[in-house]
C-alpha cells in the first residue's frame, strides 16, 4: 500500500493550523527527518543499536525498585539498619552505574544514527509514549 501524496503546500498549511508553542517540536521533528534522510537511514540501522537500546531502556526490575523505595522511604522517617543501610547503598550505586551505562550508550546511538543528543533523547521519549499508547 502507498502512501497518499500530500504537497509540500498541504504539509505549510497543517503546520499554519498548529499553535505556535507546538512549533518546536514541530521543527525538531524536522529537523530530525532531515538528519535521517541526510545519513541514508535506508542502509539499515547498525549492529550495535539494539545493544544500546537494550542498555537504555534497562529498569530495574519491579521487585528491586520497590525495595528500593521502601529503603529510602524508611530512611526518611526512621533509622535504617546497618543491613538495610549497605543494602540502601548497594541499590543506588547500582542505579548510578546503570544510570551511567545508560548515559554512555545514549551519547554512542546519537553518534552512531548522526544526531544531536536532544533530537535522540526527543525521539526516544516519543516511542516510549506510543508504546505505551
Amino acid at each position: 500500500m502507498t502512501a497518499p501524496t500530500v504537497t509540500r503546500q498541504q504539509v505549510i498549511e497543517l503546520i499554519d493550523e498548529l499553535p505556535s508553542e507546538t512549533l518546536p517540536e514541530v521543527a525538531q521533528f524536522i529537523e530530525f527527518l532531515r538528519f535521517k534522510t541526510a545519513q541514508g537511514q535506508a542502509e539499515g540501522a547498525s549492529p550495535a543499536e539494539p545493544a544500546l537500546l537494550t542498555i537504555i531502556h534497562r529498569r530495574l526490575p519491579p521487585d528491586d525498585q520497590r525495595r528500593l523505595s521502601e529503603l529510602r522511604q524508611k530512611n526518611e522517617v526512621s533509622q535504617l539498619t546497618e543491613a538495610e543501610r549497605a543494602e540502601l547503598l548497594a541499590y543506588v550505586e547500582r542505579v548510578e552505574r546503570e544510570d551511567a551505562e545508560r548515559a554512555e550508550a545514549l551519547v554512542e546511538l546519537a553518534h552512531l544514527r548522526g544526531v544531536p543528543l536532544a533530537m535522540l533523547l526527543n525521539e526516544l521519549k516519543t516511542e516510549s509514549a506510543a508504546d505505551v499508547a
